[in-house]
Order: C-alpha cells, then structure tokens, then sequence
C-alpha cells in the first residue's frame, strides 16, 4: 500500500487477526456452555469491523447491532472485558449485564450494542440531534446489518437525519444474508447504499474485505459529517464464515457459496499485500500471531477467574429512581 504508514497497517493486521483468534475462541467457549444466551461473532468481518473502526476518531460515538465483540475490542475495550461480560462476570465492560449482544462503554464511546434488529438505528439518530444541539463536533456512527435497512425505523432516520442536518453515518455491513434470507429476497433495492436516495443521503458501496478501502470510505463519510452537517450511508459489501449465530447450522448457503466466499479471506489478502510491500515478513506474522494467541488465552483466564455480579448490585445500573429501589429492596 503506498503512502501508508508501516506501524498503522501492522496494527491493523493485528486487530484484524485479533478480533478472528478472539471470535473463534468464543465460539469455542459458547459451545462448552461458558457462554450463555445468544452468540453473533464478526468471523469474515474483521476488515469490515478494523477499517470502520479506523475511520472514526476517538470522540466519535458508535451504536452497534448484536454483533458487536469485534467493535468493541477497537474502539479500544480489553480482550479481558470483552471476554467477561461474554462469560456473564462483574469484570465485563457492562458489569456482567449484557452479554453478546449489548456491550457498553461510554469512555469508549460505544454506546450498547442492540439485539432487536434495527432497534440502534433511531437512537443514533437522537444522539447526533443532541450533538447538533450542544453545539460539539463530534460524529454519531451507526452500525448495522443489511436486514435492518429494510425495517421502518431505518427510513425513519434516514428522514429525521437529513431534516434536521444532522451528524450521523450509516454503516451497513452487508454480508448477503438476513438470517437466512438472501439480500435480493428481502430487500427490492439490493445496492443497499441507494436506499438513502430518497432522502438525498450521499450513499457509498465498498468492498468490506478490504480494510483500507473501508477505511477510506468510512472517513469520508465521517468528513461529510462533521464538516457539512449532514448525514451519509456506507455500504460495505462482506462474508460471514458462520451461520447468523454460532447456532445457526448455516444450511441455506451450499458449499460453493461459502468456499467462493472464505477464498476472499480479508486477513490473508491483507498479510499477502504485506509481505508483497515488503511491510513485514513471515517471521514478524508468526510474531503477531503469537502475540494475539497469548492475548486471548490470557482473556479467558481473567474471565473465568472474575466474579459473577453479587446479588446485591442486582438495582445498580438501571434507570429506576432511587426510591423505588429502596422499595423494592
């Protein structure tokens, strides 16, 4: 890649492997019932995840869909509290609370992720009405699949986003599949970043197993955000390895769709334009391969190791006043 920097894409490689070794370990831990209610892993999507994440900035704020653990980890959170709330521990990023699908951290800026499909959409848009209103210059980031783009409230944003100007991006991850419904089964507009025509929303498909080209579609949108005020869509074309959740058999999709779709492995295509660049050699890739192995074991130890919440916080963080609480105690 020209004119990049070495460290920036070495760390990108990085992130991208770490979120895959930590997706598959969770999948391990789900299947030895360490893990319990529902279970989305972003394995296929980690160009997608790295070169979205990479093209906010650290003050931007992000509201994910339920499959969310590969976000979380780049906008900064532990493996250690990724893994915890995944085990149900104290220790996690929601306090044990939330589990897959709704990790939170506001020093993150990782506003929830949301398991009612499309539920984050709306409140993205709220947040970026509060930004307006404060008067800041921050960027409001939504993330979802493409099966949300065909609910009410995405067209509802849409609407309220470009009517008041507001600074909010459309990020739609769009893997082929709603479930098991295929995108052109479910959706009459199968280039999802058209949808945002309508409303006069600037729409953008990208290939999402390439993690700079992401990247770079990502940033300017986030520029037509926050300089212009007004809200923009990307589409990042992606592959999931695995069904819709790790207990999804994956039975809709034959084999030759998947082999096409696991030969555009964006982790070994970014490895390969490494080592083409003469960025990194075998030597350094093992060393980092090495290094995320260690990361996540040492995850699934502090979290196995960290305590389940006590009883006695069972009212903490929750929105009810404080009397009502003395009540029910």
């Amino acid at each position: 890649p020209k004119d990049e920097n070495r460290d920036t894409l070495v760390n990108y490689y990085h992130q991208m492997l770490l979120v895959r070794r930590f997706e598959e370990k969770a999948d391990e831990m789900y299947k030895m019932a360490r893990i319990g209610g529902y279970c989305h892993l972003n394995l296929g999507e980690e160009a997608t995840v790295v070169g979205f994440s990479a093209g906010l900035e650290r003050q931007d704020y992000l509201y994910a869909n339920y499959r969310e653990h590969g976000y979380a980890i780049c906008r900064g959170i532990s493996t250690n509290a990724v893994m915890a709330e995944l085990f149900g521990k104290e220790t996690g990023c929601s306090h044990g609370r939330g589990g897959s699908m709704h990790m939170f951290s506001l020093e993150h800026r990782l506003m929830g992720g949301y398991g009612i499909v499309g539920g984050q959409v709306p409140l993205a848009v709220g947040a970026a009405f509060a930004v307006n209103y404060r008067g800041t210059n921050e960027v409001v980031a939504v993330q979802m699949g493409d099966g949300a783009t065909n609910g009410g409230p995405f067209y509802e944003s849409l609407n309220l986003a470009k009517i008041y100007k507001l600074p909010v991006v459309f990020f739609v991850v769009n893997n082929g599949y709603g479930m098991g419904l295929p995108v052109d089964k479910g959706s009459a507009v199968a280039d999802l970043y058209r949808k945002g025509c309508a409303f006069d929303i600037t729409g953008e498909r990208v290939d999402g197993t390439d993690v700079l080209a992401v990247r770079d579609a990502v940033r300017r949108a986030v520029k037509t955000a926050r300089e212009q005020r007004e809200p923009a869509l990307v589409e990042a074309v992606s592959f999931r390895f695995r069904g819709h959740s790790v207990i999804d058999p994956d039975r809709y999709r034959d084999e030759e769709l998947v082999k096409r779709g696991r030969s555009t492995d964006p982790i070994a295509q970014f490895a390969q334009r490494l080592l083409e660049a003469h960025l990194v050699d075998d030597a350094a890739l093992r060393s980092i391969e090495e290094q995320v192995e260690r990361e996540v074991e040492e995850s699934v130890k502090f979290a196995e190791e960290s305590p389940f919440p006590s009883v006695d916080t069972l009212f903490d963080y929750i929105y009810a006043s404080d009397d009502v609480v003395q009540e029910k105690r």
